[in-house]
């Protein structure tokens, strides 16, 4: 048995690529037995089968056996039908008789609380781990290897598709057929369908890392509940990006709340899925909203040009698609591209009188495609343009218009970009229509704003395909204490206002006055991390004597916030009036690693709402654009006649913070500054308080 790493990869191949098989549970009265038996034989499976049945001699006309142990020789392969309690007797057989890989249908075997489920889960993972054994599931539908015309999942329609170049992976068996037989109709064809399960061996980075590898598949359609092993799951598709093929993927979860175990802002705001987004954005992984933008976007990604920018050159035939086309290009935050004067100067004799050529292009309907071709032409010609949309709808049948594509196709092989149809509302395919949507040799999309969001995928997708995603280094040795974490944060230029501690009202009061007013005061506990909600904070004390009364006030309202709170005493800062209020944060992701946030800070953090989460290391550039997309953007540049701030500086302090947190996050967890005020310009920012999470 060869050890194996939690980040390692486990072999897929003897279950999607198995040249023997064998069926266990196999039966006339069992459905799905009777229906991957008959897609295997219509289908000309051309490697063994062995039926596998205790009590008969005979299933489906075929010789049965009555164990693995039984079989004249180990297969490849088993599919495993039989219920639950059963399952852990099934492994252990195919353990001992040499058989490579296994699928699981059952449910029961290690997921949810039930003690007997847990309990067929443990003697599950015990065969496996001594054993090289590999299982797919439990709780799947298994899978379909078209190539290799290995159908294991009960759904013969799909099985009579010619193979294509998508593979998909769902955790939802049932879902998978559904998406798999819908994109089917708009043209999809598929190397794999492959029903993950439970995962209880075989995960989503198995399967990916090993469609990396395949020849035939050039995009990657994922359907996710969760991710078992993140860090494998990234290395998968860090490889998939730098080999080029697009990870398509829709979640589930995207309202799951972990507020209640986080101790900060930023773990609040961050969560599971915010942090997910993140990691995507970082390695390139397409994000889905719903299951049609989900077909949308991987019809898009048949064409295997990528743009060289986001500009998007529109070909419509009507006024209103224009006017919807102009509200969904700013919500979708999609590009227009600006004609140049030599475009307009060719779509001239195609526009009525007096009307100037714009984008996007409304010129009627073409009488001929050989019009609509050259039209086209004209503005994919366009140096101003990197990808082509064109408003057209492939008919049901051949028309007299769509008599012959040739023109179009000319029209394909002049241009290196992109190039797709879209159409406003969803129609049905014909079989006749997708062959002559393959034919032309560009997909033709339907839905305005899906098809927005699938131009965007392409463009989001080309600027970072072809390379290795940056990661953090291994987190080095630090002596960080929370004695020299000031004096540290400002070696990397991260400056606090003048501050004081006092361990008693008397104390502080005393303190405050040495150091001036007015003053902030801030109650200092580890028991309270929030200290507004528990009225720890008071703003703009100018005396020695609202410095002692406020801290009296402090000691009674956090024994009622939290009775048994430890309080080490006060602290006063310089009161900073003026600015804008931002937060940054750092934390270590459980799930995906190093993160980094910014945004809107002060008391009302939460409520707006206003972050961008980034995975670590990220560099100034990055984190400008970012702040560049939030409303903090305006209150930074001065909003309602407020003066400009200095944002430049805010940037430089968030990739500050970022660096200090990678630098030291062997001693904290995480790390925030709420707020972060950014003064008038030029002036810098300054950190008013700083929360840390020490390990």
């Amino acid at each position: 048995m060869a050890e194996r790493g939690p980040d390692d990869f486990r072999a897929v191949a003897h279950t999607l690529r198995a040249r023997s098989l064998a069926l266990v549970g196999a039966s006339e009265k069992g459905r799905w037995p009777g229906l991957i038996v008959g897609a295997l034989r219509d289908a000309g499976y051309d490697g063994k089968l062995y039926l596998i049945n205790p009590r008969q001699a005979e299933v489906f006309g075929q010789k049965a056996y009555s164990s693995l142990r039984d079989l004249p020789e180990p297969v490849e392969h088993a599919m495993v039908i039989v219920p639950a309690d059963a399952v852990s007797g099934v492994v252990a057989d195919a353990a001992a008789s040499g058989v490579k890989s296994c699928t699981i249908y059952a449910g029961g075997v290690g997921d949810g609380a039930d003690e007997a489920s847990q309990r067929r889960g443990r003697e599950v993972r015990a065969i496996l781990a001594a054993s090289d054994l590999r299982l797919a599931g439990p709780n799947c539908m298994g899978a379909h290897s078209f190539r290799e015309k290995l159908f294991a999942y009960p759904n013969p329609d799909l099985a009579k598709l010619e193979p294509g170049q998508t593979a998909c992976v769902f955790q939802s068996g049932g879902t998978l057929q559904f998406f798999m037989k819908t994109g089917a109709t708009r043209g999809l064809r598929y190397s794999y369908g492959i029903s993950s399960g439970n995962e209880l061996d075989l995960d989503l980075a198995d399967y990916v890392n090993f469609l990396v590898d395949d020849e035939h598949t050039r995009q990657i359609v994922l359907f996710v509940e969760g991710i078992r092993r993140p860090r494998a799951f990234m290395n998968a598709a860090a490889r998939a990006l730098e080999a080029g093929k697009p990870i398509i993927t829709m979640k589930t979860g995207a309202t799951q709340k972990s507020r209640e175990a986080a101790q900060s802002h930023t773990g609040a705001i961050a969560g599971d899925y915010q942090a997910y987004l993140a990691m995507c954005e970082r390695f390139g992984i397409i994000r889905c909203e719903n299951l049609d933008d989900l077909v949308e976007t991987t019809l898009a990604f048949q064409t295997t040009r990528r743009p060289k920018g986001p500009r998007i050159g529109f070909v419509t035939t009507s006024g209103g698609t224009v006017d919807m086309l102009y509200d969904y290009v700013e919500s979708e935050g999609s590009t227009l591209a600006a004609f140049t004067s030599q475009t307009d100067a060719a779509l001239r004799p195609y526009m009525q009188d007096e009307i100037k050529p714009r984008n996007p292009l409304d010129v009627g309907i073409p009488s001929t495609l050989k019009a609509a071709a050259d039209l086209c032409a004209i503005v994919a010609g366009d140096e101003n343009v990197d990808m082509l949309a064109w408003a057209a709808q492939v008919p049901g049948k051949r028309t007299k218009t769509w008599e012959s594509t040739q023109a179009l196709q000319d029209m394909l092989a002049a241009t290196d970009k992109p190039v797709l149809g879209f159409a406003r509302m969803t129609y049905q395919m014909s079989s006749e229509a997708q062959d002559m949507q393959k034919e032309v040799g560009i997909p033709f999309l339907q839905g305005l704003q899906p098809s927005l969001r699938a131009m965007n995928a392409l463009w989001f997708h080309a600027q970072r395909q072809g390379r290795a995603p940056v990661r953090p280094e291994p987190a080095p040795a630090s002596d960080l204490t929370p004695d020299n974490l000031h004096e540290t944060l400002a070696r990397y230029g991260i400056h606090g206002a003048r501050q004081t501690f006092g361990a008693t009202p008397e104390a502080i009061a005393k303190a405050a006055a040495a150091m001036g007013f007015p003053v902030v005061l801030k109650i200092r506990s580890p028991d309270i991390l929030h200290k507004t909600e528990a009225g720890g904070v008071a703003l703009d004390l100018r005396d020695e004597a609202a410095v002692r009364a406020a801290a009296d006030a402090m000691l009674v309202s956090a024994r009622a916030y939290k009775l048994d709170a430890r309080i080490e005493g006060f602290e006063a800062h310089e009161m900073v009036s003026g600015g804008v209020e931002a937060i940054v944060g750092a934390r270590d992701d459980a799930l995906y690693g190093p993160m980094l946030l910014v945004g809107s800070g002060g008391v009302l953090v939460e409520l707006l709402d206003d972050v961008s989460l980034a995975m670590l290391p990220v560099g100034e550039d990055d984190i400008a654009a970012r702040v560049e997309k939030l409303k903090l953007a305006k209150l930074l540049a001065g909003y309602r006649g407020r003066p400009a701030t200095d944002a430049q500086a805010l940037v430089k302090a968030a990739a500050a913070l970022g660096r200090f947190f990678l630098d030291h996050r062997a001693r904290i967890s995480d790390i925030e500054i709420n707020p972060l005020v950014a003064r008038e310009a030029g002036r810098g920012v300054v950190a008013l308080d700083i929360r840390v999470i020490w390990r």
